[in-house]
């Protein structure tokens, strides 16, 4: 149940968001600003969002920070850094521009460093924009002079201002680097994690409300009236036999304490044994959440997917669901019960069931998987002494009428058998007000004691799965980094089988969506991740745009459903956007010869939404991060200007970008 890239069949309409098998929001704390936060504090956050594959967060951020005084050479490398990130030139605004130029004019005032020697090479790879491939050599040296990490993130965050000359002379190191890193820090071992949901605490079923204060206050009355029938029976069997009676006292006497005392236990364990049994059966009528794709429906497949992984030595799958089926039925009423809220999946409660599967399989291995069917009985002989009690007391109780009819005339003879009836009436009635009374006491007692005993085995099973995720879950950056090699392999592999370098190449696009079915998850403030890729890149050369697109599947890296088209600039006829709040962003790409072409590009998450995260800031980023905002404003300028756009946004016919130090 792990696995969200198995497949399933997807039959509903196309704006269905069925295919999505799990999604979840980690409630982690990376990205909080506090609203009082220093401007270092602010630049160390945005700086996290510049390398976790955010720069639209990190504009805002580090401007923010400079803006309040924080502002150096490392500072304004990053903020530069971040302005570029994911853009082309003719993505930025004229005034985006010009305070590129501004900061370009301040690096003199800076003091020296490696920082200052980053900010000015990043700089003239930008200017390099405007400059023949044929001078790449100086800023080449003085890029590869810098510090891995430095030369790294220029690389990566200024891909699409490279210049061709200059990335065809880094693009093997590049490529080495992404194979190197790709399966790095044990990927395929740990993505499972991320998209793994943050487990809802423990939680145990406390013991039932009781139920003795209404039996005692029945008690006084009920056993008054046997106190006062049964001495009215016996005087009048001491009128009428002195002697008998004394013995027929003692004897009922007896026998009653010996009922009482091995019959008290008999009792509690056969009622108890009876509501337990009443409790292992889920309802399957009735109850809305126990039918269709209820809530009670999808613990019960839980449970039982579970049990049959987690199978003793000795049974087959179903021979084990057969034999723990009311233990499944009890327990999946108990989970439902205690979790059946508003908005908890449960894919959060999958943890505790699972362990709970667990612990019946180690049960069963200790021969105590049921035992509260065998724990505690009554013993044979303590059954055998309690009917002969009883049998005794009723023998007894007929003599005693009969010692009273031997001396009694008819009205009295009336009244003892009157008497006789309400002392086994009021007997009966003051015996079971006591045994509900007496068990009630013990029973809190015990399901006090089992639900604390419950709850603490549950809260360490809960921290273990908890720290374990924890341990295991791969970090935002990590997550970027392996999508960051698996975007810079395909574009090679594209390049090599369209052997193009990328002296040939004007612009590139990647587009990355989801391929259903999927897991997707993020952490609060942050873009979705998916567990399916699909990514579609746009190759734009002279001669028009090569479109590749294939399926990756996050974990293993592993590519399917590859599809290649090569279309001219005029034959794009139009390029669409549509939002749809409840659905999400699809792309319509619109060929002359051909039928249009729907791309989802995200689904909605509004329902997602942490309550203080801002809707269309959230949509903002899981677009930027798609590379959406690039792709398409590249494909419309394509589709309404056709190779003029292409002309005007040659490298070569760009304005000229000339730092200023």
């Amino acid at each position: 149940m792990n696995d969200g890239s198995s497949g399933t069949h997807n039959s509903a309409a196309y704006d269905s968001t069925v295919g999505i098998q799990a999604e979840t929001v980690h409630n982690s704390n990376v990205y909080f600003v506090h609203p009082d936060a220093s401007p270092q504090e602010k630049y160390k956050v945005g700086l996290r969002f510049l390398e976790d594959g955010i720069p639209s967060r990190a504009r805002d951020m580090i401007s923010d920070a400079i803006a309040h005084g924080h502002d150096n050479a490392e500072v304004r490398f990053h903020w530069v850094l971040a302005m570029l990130s994911a853009r082309a030139y003719h993505d930025l605004s004229t005034e985006e521009i010009q305070r590129l130029h501004h900061a370009s004019g301040r690096v003199r005032t800076y003091a020296e460093g490696e920082w200052k020697e980053a900010l000015r090479v990043a700089f003239e790879v930008l200017a390099m924009l405007s400059t023949a491939d044929g001078e790449t050599g100086r800023v080449l040296e003085r890029l590869r002079a810098l510090s891995p990490r430095q030369r790294d993130a220029i690389l990566h965050h200024l891909d699409l201002v490279l210049t061709g000359g200059l990335k065809d002379n880094l693009w093997t190191e590049n490529r080495e680097r992404a194979e190197t890193a790709r399966f790095g820090n044990d990927r395929v071992q740990r993505v499972w994690a991320y998209f793994e949901p943050d487990p809802i605490g423990p939680r145990a079923l406390p013991p039932r409300p009781s139920t003795a204060a209404a039996a005692q206050a029945a008690l006084p009355v009920r056993a008054g009236l046997f106190v006062v029938v049964t001495a009215f029976l016996w005087i009048s069997a001491l009128v009428a036999d002195p002697a008998a009676a004394v013995i027929e006292l003692l004897v009922v006497l007896g026998a009653g304490l010996t009922a009482a005392h091995f019959g008290r236990r008999w009792w509690y364990e056969e009622h108890q044994l009876k509501a337990k049994n009443r409790e292992s059966h889920i309802p399957h009528t009735g109850d809305p959440a126990s039918t269709g794709d209820g809530f009670t429906n999808r613990v019960r497949h839980s449970f039982d997917y579970y049990f049959s992984t987690r199978v003793p030595y000795g049974f087959a799958p179903h021979e084990w669901l057969g034999h723990t089926v009311h233990i499944r039925n009890g327990l999946a009423a108990e989970i439902a019960l205690l979790y059946r809220e508003s908005r908890i999946s449960v894919d959060r409660v999958n943890w505790l069931i699972r362990y709970l599967a667990e612990e019946a399989r180690d049960r069963h291995n200790k021969g105590t998987l049921f035992d509260h069917r065998h724990q505690n009985q009554t013993p044979a002989v303590a059954k055998a002494l309690c009917v002969v009690a009883l049998i005794t007391l009723g023998i007894t109780t007929l003599d005693l009428l009969g010692t009273v009819a031997s001396g009694a005339g008819a009205s009295q003879m009336l009244l003892a058998t009157l008497a006789v009836a309400g002392a086994v009436w009021s007997g009966r009635a003051a015996a079971s007000s006591w045994l509900e009374a007496r068990g009630e006491e013990r029973r809190m007692a015990e399901e006090t004691q089992e639900y604390q005993e419950r709850l603490t085995t549950r809260q360490v099973a809960y921290q273990s799965w908890k720290s374990f995720l924890d341990t295991t879950r791969p970090s935002e950056l990590e997550m970027e980094t392996w999508l960051t090699c698996d975007k810079t392999l395909f574009v090679d592999e594209a390049l090599r089988h369209y052997q193009l370098t990328w002296r040939d190449l004007i612009t590139h696009t990647i587009l990355m969506t989801p391929a259903r079915p999927y897991k997707r998850a993020r952490v609060k403030g942050g873009p979705w991740r998916y567990s399916r890729y699909s990514f579609r890149l746009f190759l734009v050369t002279q001669d028009g745009v090569r479109e590749i697109s294939t399926e990756f599947d996050f974990t293993d890296a592993k590519r399917g459903n590859e599809q290649r088209s090569n279309y001219r600039f005029d034959a794009l006829s139009s390029v669409q956007v549509t939002e749809r709040t409840h659905v999400g962003y699809d792309l319509e790409l619109v060929l002359t010869n051909g039928p249009a072409r729907n791309i989802r590009v995200k689904d909605a998450d509004a329902h997602q939404l942490a309550p203080d995260e801002n809707a269309e800031e959230i949509a903002e980023i899981n677009l930027n991060s798609a590379g959406f905002i690039h792709t398409f404003r590249l494909l419309e300028g394509i589709a309404a200007d056709g190779k003029g756009w292409i002309e005007r946004n040659n490298p070569n016919n760009l304005p000229s970008f000339r730092a200023a130090d």
